[in-house]
């Protein structure tokens, strides 16, 4: 399996991983928003099947988006004179499984292929953490990834905000 950024060429039409707004984000806007500069996005292919993808935006990690005890704790991380209000961050705006591929340890893969791309390679942004705007139904992926809860409140009813520290990668 290979993992690169998404082109015209990919055969999207069979990918399905059981969620219609994931679906329609990879077959509908993904490209526009690698044309738009708004999101960068990454699928994991198999000869000329997509597995899977992710698309990766830039984002921070805020005082006010966090509870007052999670953000104590994140600002300790830093220097007196480096302490500021947001830190920045990559988000994962969209990660989906196809169906066909479910039940194969390829999210908990992917998401270490994702952390290893972004680790290794200086050519990004400078960021320390990765955000996802996880759906309540994915927390304990993400948590089982390392991933921690940022603030104790919903974003909506169906999303919770979480970080990664980059630095936990070493």
């Amino acid at each position: 399996m290979d993992l690169v950024r998404l082109t015209p060429q990919h055969n999207l039409s069979d990918f399905d991983c059981g969620d219609s707004d994931l679906n329609e984000f990879l077959k509908d806007d993904a490209l526009n928003s690698i044309e738009q500069r708004i999101a960068n996005t990454f699928v994991l292919v198999d000869e000329s099947n997509v597995v899977a993808y992710f698309c990766l935006l830039n984002d921070k990690v805020s005082q006010e988006e966090s509870s007052n005890n999670k953000w104590k704790k994140l600002k300790k991380e830093f220097p007196e004179s480096k302490r500021f209000s947001s830190y920045p961050a990559i988000k994962i705006g969209r990660f989906a499984v196809s169906q066909k591929y479910k039940g194969q340890n390829i999210g908990t893969d992917l998401m270490v292929m994702l952390k290893d791309m972004l680790n290794s390679n200086p050519n990004y942004s400078a960021f320390r953490y990765l955000t996802v705007d996880a759906y309540l139904s994915a927390i304990g992926f993400y948590e089982k990834n390392h991933f921690k809860i940022l603030s104790p409140q919903t974003i909506s009813d169906e999303t919770r905000l979480m970080f990664f520290d980059m630095m936990e990668l070493g």
